[in-house]
């Protein structure tokens, strides 16, 4: 269901991505998505999952999913849940929900499991190369340092992307490698995609921008940009 070059935008849970903002955002980023040829997907908090998955022909990505299945776990998401409100895949291991390697190991057996596709996110190198051998779908490559700062990975730690790719190729080729952490513009998606990234993971640089569709258009430039190339 996640074809690349892919544009992924995390609602976290801003106020201006909940409720009916994050569907109205969703319609918006699905609009320009099919205007525009470039593939992209949202990322909303479970409670606004099915609202959005019931409006839009993008794919919708839960934001966690828990390694559990279905009966006696009040609070937590099983990902049939996920699934079952209109998921297709679901982040894992994003820095703001940080869990232990084997948590995710768990994560991506139980999503494989019901047919969800999984992206896991990862802080450096070393955890990009030790995911790899989890097999998830894409594996998002974000220095925590950087998430929300406006400095994208692409331009202050190339070096991060391009041997995350290099690391993640060698040990399973079929593992697509995005880009995250402080992209805000199209300049900075084509830099990613230039170093080997496949795709870009986003969040504030179009959620909290003053003009959600520019922003997200300047961000489906950049890829257009790169795939002119």
């Amino acid at each position: 269901m996640l074809k690349t070059p892919i544009v992924i935008v995390n609602f976290k849970t801003y106020p201006v991505a909940t409720g009916e903002s994050a569907v109205k955002l969703a319609e918006l980023i699905s609009e320009i998505s099919k205007q525009s040829g470039v593939d992209s997907a949202v990322s909303p908090q479970t409670i606004d999952l099915a609202s959005i998955a019931g409006k839009v022909k993008i794919p919708v990505l839960a934001q966690h999913v828990d390694p559990i299945t279905p009966g006696r776990n009040t609070g937590f998401i099983s990902p049939e849940s996920a699934k079952a409100g209109g998921a297709v895949g679901t982040l894992i291991n994003h820095s703001e929900h940080k869990l232990p390697l084997d948590q995710v190991d768990a994560i991506v057996k139980r999503a494989k499991e019901v047919g969800l596709s999984t992206v896991v996110c990862t802080a450096d190198i070393e955890e990009s190369k030790k995911t790899a051998e989890f097999a998830p779908d894409m594996i998002a490559v974000e220095p925590p340092e950087l998430i929300g700062s406006g400095i994208p990975v692409s331009k202050a730690k190339p070096e991060v992307v391009k041997d995350s790719v290099k690391v993640v190729k060698e040990i399973n080729p079929n593992i697509k490698v995005l880009c995250g952490a402080g992209i805000t513009s199209g300049e900075d998606v084509t830099k990613a995609l230039e170093l080997g990234a496949e795709g870009v993971l986003i969040a504030s640089g179009v959620v909290k921008a003053k003009d959600q569709r520019a922003a997200f258009q300047d961000v489906v430039d950049g890829v257009l940009k790169f795939q002119k190339r």
